[in-house]
């Protein structure tokens, strides 16, 4: 199957993982960029952006992280461990990407992002991160009230069964409430989106994969060796300002573990700058990947 966002088409393919099978939407030629979503979402996150990488003289590679969408769901919590998903992400980089490639995480995908420059920094070029918290930082941050307000959801997600179908209930009325209220951008969501992201998350199992992101975390962290925990890695932080799940303070005091950091903030984009902001992110993460 192929299609087409702004002009330029798009490839379906799939591409190894960590023992499991990736389903990947890619565009253009040059330089590889894997794009790595978040929750509630799927390789559709990145739609804006495949056309402008693909414009820009990049090769734009989007996977379905492992258990969304049309990627294969394992079922078992354990199957979702930090470890494991960054694991995919190297495989499919050696698989697809000539063994390196530029990276870009937003949200659980920025989370692997972190992971995947600290345990396999020999696959990853450069390194873009959006409204993703920095694992230190943001354990350092848990211990403020405000931090420790806004992840009350942590908590709630770990209940079995229940998350998953209040999630799905009145025609998954309450993701459809995420996606609009967690995006800012002057009239929200297309229907064409809405639609897109309602059909990927129809399937119970799938809102069961996406939430087992979370109780693996619960129950078995992420480790990454001390030596590890420094990434060398030319690194950009794009982060919305208004993001009612993060605080501002995620964006900052980084540089103990990030010596070439670089941060562009959006004052008025939410938790998906790329969809609230979307010219500004885009030039903000073109200068930075062609080396500005």
């Amino acid at each position: 199957m192929s299609g087409s966002e702004g002009g330029t088409r798009w490839r379906d393919a799939w591409a190894p993982g960590a023992g499991v099978r990736l389903h990947v939407v890619e565009g253009g030629e040059g330089a590889p960029v894997v794009l790595l979503h978040g929750f509630p979402d799927f390789w559709y996150a990145w739609h804006r952006q495949l056309p402008a990488l693909a414009a820009a003289g990049f090769r734009a590679i989007a996977p379905d992280l492992r258990g969304y969408n049309l990627s294969d769901r394992p079922r078992r919590v354990e199957d979702y461990r930090l470890p494991l998903l960054a694991d995919d992400v190297a495989a499919l980089i050696r698989g697809v990407a000539g063994g390196r490639a530029h990276v870009v995480g937003h949200d659980w995908g920025g989370g692997v992002a972190w992971h995947l420059a600290a345990r396999h920094p020999e696959v990853v070029d450069r390194l873009a991160i959006v409204n993703a918290p920095h694992p230190a930082r943001y354990r350092e941050l848990l211990r403020t009230p405000a931090q420790a307000l806004r992840a009350w959801y942590l908590a709630a997600v770990q209940l079995p069964v229940l998350p998953e179908a209040l999630l799905g209930a009145g025609d998954l009325a309450p993701l459809r409430a995420v996606w609009r209220r967690m995006r800012r951008a002057p009239g929200g969501l297309s229907a064409r989106e809405e639609a897109a992201y309602a059909a990927a998350f129809a399937d119970r199992s799938a809102r069961w994969a996406a939430l087992a992101y979370y109780r693996a975390l619960a129950r078995h962290g992420a480790p990454v060796p001390a030596e590890r925990r420094t990434i060398p890695h030319r690194t950009l932080l794009l982060w919305g300002m208004r993001d009612p799940a993060l605080v501002p303070g995620n964006a900052e005091g980084l540089e103990r573990w990030l010596p070439a950091l670089s941060v562009v903030r959006f004052p008025d984009a939410g938790h998906w700058p790329m969809a609230d902001a979307p010219a500004a992110f885009d030039a903000a993460l073109l200068a930075f990947l062609r080396g500005a």
